[in-house]
């Protein structure tokens, strides 16, 4: 489990769900109005479009992608470009075959069905979810012992979009019932600034160029955190500064919240000292780096390392992680000579 330093993190793509209650003033609410992902955006509409046109429900939608990309926000979309409503739940909260049957069977035509984590779907559940999607029925089973019978229930058309963050942990079977997939990345500096322009412009405060290129720069890719940070600047700008979200004030509200010019927080560079100050750049097992920075292993593994390793500062082998030389770049140290060439 992740420690308290991890959770509080501003730079988590994750969100609680007070969070998730703030983030639901800057959704767009169209697609026209969705920043990035043109590719998804352009097939989403198509699909959506020709569905329209037919006035029928749509193919089932996956989409795939880290956290803090759109995925929830994609499906809020998709039933306001098709007019209907909204049915929201998750993997976790189907733990049995009759809880996603009593969802499935009070859907109404043409409504679309949220599934979040859908790979945590339990085993039952997902076979269920198998019949409904492909032939839109449940069968509800009536008594107990040999003498239960199943009752095939007729569903009205609806649409299902899951929305995962390990696509590769769903079933064949259930990967194939799905019509379209999607896999959402990360943003670039460019769009993150559109998107800090257009909440800013939502919450009401004086947003600087300047000031949204240094957030964006910051933010690894995600939305999710331009938009978190983007509040904890507006904080700063409120009760230090002028309320004028500058240049300025966004480096010193950052400073305060420890996310430094790359988008590192301080596990990040807690796991980069000691990568390189105490143990020579690696390699060094995942349990002993988490002893020295004093964290879970899982909290190392699940919440460090994947932005370390995607901003090439990590690398992992067979023996160990390792500390590329932009690490040493980072933190202003000289690189070994064998620096970064223990792949095998």
């Amino acid at each position: 489990m992740a420690s308290s330093d991890a959770e509080a993190s501003v730079v988590r793509p994750d969100a609680s769900d007070l969070e998730r209650a703030a983030e639901a003033a800057l959704r767009p609410r169209r697609l026209d109005e969705f920043v990035g992902q043109h590719v998804v955006r352009d097939q989403l509409s198509l699909i959506l479009d020709a569905a329209a046109g037919r006035g029928k429900a749509p193919d089932h939608v996956l989409l795939s992608g880290p956290p803090g990309l759109g995925k929830t926000t994609l499906a809020m979309i998709i039933a306001a470009e098709l007019g209907t409503s909204l049915r929201v739940t998750s993997g976790p909260a189907i733990q049995h075959a009759g809880d996603l049957a009593a969802v499935l069977s009070s859907l109404e035509e043409n409504e679309v069905l949220f599934l979040d984590e859908i790979h945590r779907l339990a085993r039952p559940a997902e076979e269920l979810l198998y019949v409904a999607m492909e032939d839109f029925r449940v069968d509800v089973v009536v008594g107990k012992g040999a003498g239960a019978s199943a009752i095939p229930l007729s569903l009205p058309p609806f649409t299902v979009v899951g929305a995962t963050t390990r696509a590769g942990l769903l079933p064949a079977p259930l990967r194939d019932r799905f019509g379209f997939t999607a896999h959402l990345d990360f943003y670039s500096a460019e769009e993150l600034e559109r998107v800090l322009s257009r909440s800013a412009g939502l919450l009401g405060v004086p947003l600087d160029a300047e000031a949204a290129g240094e957030i964006a720069s910051r933010s690894r890719g995600t939305p999710r955190i331009a938009n978190r940070l983007l509040r904890r600047v507006r904080d700063w700008a409120q009760v230090r500064g002028d309320g004028r979200l500058s240049l300025e004030a966004a480096r010193a509200a950052l400073e305060v919240y420890e996310v430094d010019p790359l988008g590192l927080d301080r596990l990040d560079r807690a796991v980069l000292t000691a990568l390189c100050m105490r143990f020579g750049g690696g390699p060094v097992g995942l349990t002993t780096l988490a002893v020295a920075v004093g964290e879970e292993p899982e909290t190392v593994e699940t919440v460090a390392e994947p932005f370390l390793v995607r901003e090439g500062l990590v690398g992992r082998t067979p023996r160990g992680r390792i500390a590329m030389p932009a690490a040493w770049e980072h933190l202003g140290l000289t690189a070994p000579a064998a620096s970064g060439t223990l792949f095998t």
